[in-house]
């Protein structure tokens, strides 16, 4: 019989990062008081120490500064994408135009 996954928020994660960090609650004491395992809890608190050190998340970010850094990561990812196809259709119309005028 498989065990069901447990998912926390992005709010959640930064609360109980923060009750260590900057609540003096021990890593065991969060964990019981919210029921999450001591792993899960170890690898939000890098996550925020490393957020708050200007280190930008691989996953969802929990600070919000981080997290509007990824959006705008993202969209200049698109807007990248979107300008190399632009390039190549213009590419394309340009030789095009070239063989009719011969």
């Amino acid at each position: 019989m498989s065990r069901q996954r447990r998912t926390f928020s992005t709010e959640f994660k930064r609360e109980a990062a923060t009750l260590v960090l900057d609540q003096g609650y021990t890593v065991v004491e969060a964990c019981q008081s919210l029921g999450v395992v001591e792993s899960a809890l170890r690898r939000w608190i890098k996550q925020l120490q490393d957020e708050r050190n200007g280190i930008t998340p691989q996953s969802k970010a929990l600070t919000p500064e981080q997290q509007k850094i990824q959006e705008l990561e993202a969209k200049i990812n698109r807007l990248e994408r979107e300008k190399a196809i632009l390039k190549k259709a213009t590419a394309l119309l340009m030789a095009d135009e070239l063989e009719r005028t011969r």
